[in-house]
């Protein structure tokens, strides 16, 4: 066993070992860590090493997994009601905010409100999700065949604009950064759980290698055609639409427009000095276009065209 390894059997020598981390401002505000790779706020890290190393997964688990402002609340909205199997005509996104009804694991800490069910107590099939990077997921998920994963991605520009809006939003100070800071931290990949595009080709590769246990999602598409999409992630989870009316349903219910409006996603916060109404914003695709300079798009495009080489991934 190495030191490290072995600094792992307590909460008090993990703060240790994350001490020994090296460390970086966002936006020269946040103090960020990087641990296999990865930069990550030290709370969120301690919780990631913890259910790397213990969590034992199930055949029936569902993880959900995304990079930062991706479509993550979206995404859990859908699979909460595809894994009721529309039989419950109670809407339970009227409410409670999808991250309620989906936990993010890393992030229990930060609730203010208790989520629906614990990760280690909750009912199966559990159905939970995570930002972290594929690679430091617990082996007991990556060595199953029969665990599932859902990964969401967004174009690059969009995830930056929202991610920029988001953190000057949630922290409740006007121009919290420049953009031109985010740009520059977004390329650099020291932001919450950046690099980006290592973070989405970890997924997008494995995705290939096992399409069985990992559908990979694009935002765009789930714009273009969110009943091809849903219908897509429903047979994905073993749970296919009997007839066109129960897709129908879900599509209503989860639309962007009507969560946005609903009234439990307008008020309140379910996490610290993180209101619900932050989480839905405008939700289009190239919203981009309506903040960066011709020189923040060509940065952006240059560094992802480098990043994407060879992949086979279009962003």
């Amino acid at each position: 066993m190495s030191d490290k390894e072995s600094l792992l059997h307590s909460g008090e020598d993990i703060d240790k070992l994350i001490e020994q981390l090296p460390k970086a401002l966002y936006s020269d505000k946040i103090e960020l860590c990087e641990w296999e790779g990865f930069w990550c706020e030290p709370t969120l890290i301690k919780a990631a090493m913890i259910f790397k190393k213990t969590f034992k997964s199930d055949p029936n688990d569902v993880l959900l997994a995304s990079s930062v402002k991706t479509g993550t609340t979206w995404l859990k909205a859908i699979c909460v009601c595809i894994m009721q199997d529309n039989k419950d005509e109670q809407d339970v996104l009227v409410k409670d905010n999808p991250h309620f009804h989906v936990p993010t694991i890393e992030a229990m800490d930060y609730y203010i409100k208790s989520p629906a069910n614990d990760l280690y107590t909750m009912p199966y099939p559990r159905l939970f999700h995570t930002h972290l990077p594929y690679k430091v997921l617990p082996d007991s998920i990556k060595n199953s065949d029969y665990c599932k994963i859902i990964y969401i991605v967004r174009n690059p520009k969009d995830t930056l604009i929202s991610m920029w809006h988001f953190f000057n939003n949630h922290k409740r100070v006007e121009n919290f950064f420049p953009l031109e800071k985010a740009v520059e931290c977004f390329c650099n990949g020291v932001h919450h759980y950046g690099p980006f595009f290592e973070h989405v080709l970890e997924y997008w590769e494995e995705s290939k290698r096992r399409p069985q246990k990992i559908l990979f999602l694009k935002y765009e598409d789930l714009k273009i055609d969110p009943k091809k999409e849903v219908d897509k992630i429903a047979l994905f989870l073993g749970k296919p639409f009997g007839n066109e009316e129960d897709l129908e349903k879900v599509l209503w219910r989860c639309s962007l427009e009507r969560l946005k409006n609903l009234e439990v996603n307008k008020s309140g916060s379910l996490f610290t000095v993180v209101p619900n109404s932050s989480f839905f914003r405008k939700g289009i695709v190239g919203d981009w276009k309506n903040y960066m300079t011709p020189e923040m798009e060509e940065k952006l495009e240059k560094i992802t065209s480098l990043k994407l080489q060879g992949s086979g991934l279009e962003l």
